[in-house]
């Protein structure tokens, strides 16, 4: 694998984990919707992580997510569950960042950060296999 692609993939991640941080750090301060947002691009950005090994990329959310869909949750690779994770919380943050009077819980966001934490480690997990497995 080219170097540039592994160092790609670092660099998402590292996005992905430093989204993380800053979602609990505003659940922390009450800040809710934009703890929900930061939580979504915490998975979102890992997933790129792991599709730069692919060398794929889209500027669309959705092409993002229907590739991951397509290529890891329909082979089986990883479980549907992950597809829910993503879909679920891409749906909660287009709610929260463009309705008017949607109101996120702290409840929304304690369960979007718990379920990103699950999505990324799992995707860590798979790139370590992938990059075993190409070197």
């Amino acid at each position: 694998m080219q170097p540039e692609i592994i160092d790609l993939s670092r660099y998402r991640m590292e996005k992905a984990k430093a989204d993380m941080a800053a979602s609990e750090i505003l659940l922390n301060e009450g800040l809710f919707d934009q703890s929900l947002n930061r939580s979504y691009y915490a998975i979102f950005h890992s997933v790129r992580s792991l599709l730069a090994l692919d060398q794929f990329d889209s500027r669309k959310h959705s092409g993002i997510i229907a590739y991951f869909n397509r290529n890891y949750v329909s082979p089986g690779t990883l479980d549907r569950e992950y597809a829910k994770i993503i879909m679920g919380a891409e749906r909660m943050r287009n709610k929260s960042d463009y309705d008017d009077f949607f109101v996120v819980s702290k409840a929304d966001a304690e369960n979007q950060i718990k379920n990103a934490k699950k999505f990324i480690t799992a995707i860590e997990s798979l790139i370590a296999v992938k990059m075993n497995f190409s070197s």
